[in-house]
């Protein structure tokens, strides 16, 4: 296992999902979504993986940023916007090679080997 957690300092369900793995001594690679962000490819790997660009798009994001982005039509607007402004990501973002989720989801890394 790989296991990559994209996440936010301040976010509650990053803690746990770190918290998760290291209870099982699994290894992971933390990422601190807001001053890295994502890569093209990461971008494109995790979507993959999850789908829908709407999942990846934090919520509870707030500033001018996250207001546009709800007006942004398209994926691909909606991507570059992203990756431009790494702190409107959901959080956290848990890569294994190619399986991704958003949040925090225990019931799915159980299942990964």
């Amino acid at each position: 296992m790989n296991i990559q957690i994209f996440g936010k300092s301040k976010s509650f369900d990053t803690k746990k999902a770190e918290r998760y793995f290291k209870e099982r001594g699994i290894k992971f690679q933390s990422v601190d979504l807001v001053s890295k962000g994502l890569s093209k490819g990461e971008l494109s790997s995790v979507l993959a993986a999850v789908g829908d660009i709407e999942k990846l798009i934090d919520p509870k994001a707030k500033g001018d940023a996250a207001m546009l982005l709800k007006y942004l039509g398209s994926a691909e607007e909606k991507a570059a916007k992203l990756l431009e402004e790494p702190s409107l990501f959901a959080a956290p973002i848990v890569r294994n090679g190619r399986q991704a989720t958003v949040g925090y989801c225990p019931e799915v890394w159980k299942d990964w080997k």
